[in-house]
């Protein structure tokens, strides 16, 4: 089974390379008052939908390395996500706002984090934001990413990294 979802992973992540690039960082705390640090590589789908003055609809596949700072239940762990996110950009101008939604899955080097017991290393990552996107090439905003193992394995504590990010496109 791992074979399989990695086989479709990597033909999804190849099928969009054509596409732009980013890179992305950001900093924030998790719902406890830990520290989180995170590193991205994004490839947008390169499409679009829902298209008018009012804006459009488009997504990116979003691969990422989160540090998490140590609680009283785990030191320091380390994470690895992958995530389809669609983005609604409103308007036609240099300096587009945007919100964007993605439901991903996620690796934790264990079973907790911070001051939570997840459970199990393997989890799910939803996510929710909100920013700026100035010209074709950066973007700034802020990031709620919520990971649980949806009820598969007790405890299901889960865990929210609450995230400052910045963005650009190559």
């Amino acid at each position: 089974m791992k074979r399989v979802i990695m086989a479709t992973l990597l033909f999804l992540f190849f099928s969009s390379a054509s596409q732009a690039v980013e890179l992305s960082s950001s900093v924030g705390s998790t719902s406890q008052g830990g520290l989180t640090g995170r590193a991205g590589l994004s490839v947008n789908w390169g499409s679009s939908w829902l298209q008018s003055r009012i804006g459009k609809l488009t997504g990116y596949w979003d691969f990422g390395y989160t540090f998490w700072e140590a609680g009283r239940k785990a030191g320091a762990r380390h994470s690895l996500s992958f995530a389809p996110v669609f983005v609604y950009e409103f308007g036609t101008s240099h300096i587009k706002p945007f919100i964007e939604l993605g439901v991903g899955l996620a690796v934790f080097s264990g079973g907790n984090a911070g001051d939570r017991a997840m459970g199990s290393a393997f989890n799910f990552e939803d996510r929710l934001g909100a920013g700026l996107k100035i010209g074709e090439t950066q973007k700034v905003g802020v990031r709620a990413i919520h990971y649980s193992n949806a009820g598969i394995k007790e405890p299901n504590d889960g865990i929210e990294s609450f995230s400052l990010f910045y963005s650009r496109a190559f």
